[in-house]
């Protein structure tokens, strides 16, 4: 039944993801830690996204912005393998209260100012690039920045997914590599492989259904509505413990 449940959510978490541009990760990172602990969630999540990705450039490789994978694409890359280096070098303690937080401010400031954009430069998709990544790595999601700094090329909404995910491939290999080596996937895992390989595609083909039936800018407001719920409840069960304590 667990594993139904968890299946059911990572379906829902690659929908919505594909549709509102930002990425699975940042729905499934918090929804995964209610089973796993931290390290499986980054491996699990790497993995996951490796599968969404190469599913994304099946369904939107026609519409890839090659020259901002490139700008944002390679920065992306160098900071994700930091980030993800540093996961096996610091302590875990406070990993879901930092995601809670990032996943709440976030969304609150796109509710806040739904028209506020960065300016297209070259140094913007750069520093965006090297921020997501480094998030990708260290917390285990960095969509956010990403569509944040691709919003600012007001690019056409499968031009956005396709871009996006040409540039997400190269940060989840890298960092799947590295979780992978240092045992955070272990063998025990693996019945979650298929799982997860079915989730995508059919999360994929189904978020670029829905992609051109429905008012982007509309569902994009739900899915931040969403992102600060989910942000919510991270950050409850982040600090429930320190609740006990005291009572």
């Amino acid at each position: 039944m667990s594993i139904l449940v968890f299946g059911v959510l990572a379906l829902l978490a690659e929908i919505i993801g594909t549709v509102g541009g930002f990425g699975s990760s940042l729905f499934f990172v918090p929804i995964a830690q209610f089973f796993f602990d931290t390290k499986t969630v980054l491996g699990l999540t790497a993995v996951f996204h490796v599968f969404s990705n190469a599913s994304k450039l099946f369904l939107f490789y026609k519409t890839i912005n090659w020259r901002l994978t490139l700008l944002f694409g390679i920065p992306s890359v160098v900071f994700v393998i930091l980030g993800a280096w540093l996961t096996t070098k610091v302590n875990f303690r406070y990993d879901q209260l930092v995601l809670a937080l990032f996943l709440i401010v976030f969304s609150t400031f796109m509710l806040a100012k739904p028209d506020w954009q960065l300016q297209p430069t070259v140094p913007v998709s750069v520093a965006g690039g090297s921020l997501a990544g480094f998030l990708a790595g260290f917390v285990g999601t960095g969509g956010a920045i990403r569509g944040l700094g691709l919003a600012a090329y007001n690019l056409e909404k499968n031009l956005f997914v396709g871009t996006s995910a040409a540039i997400d491939m190269g940060v989840d290999l890298s960092r799947a590599v590295i979780y992978v080596e240092n045992g955070y996937l272990s063998a025990s895992n693996y019945y979650l492989l298929p799982v997860l390989v079915v989730v995508s595609l059919l999360g994929s083909y189904i978020g670029k259904l829905l992609l051109g039936r429905i008012n982007q800018d509309a569902f994009r407001k739900v899915v931040l509505v969403l992102i600060l719920l989910v942000g919510i409840v991270t950050l409850g069960r982040s600090l429930w413990p320190y609740f006990e304590r005291i009572f």
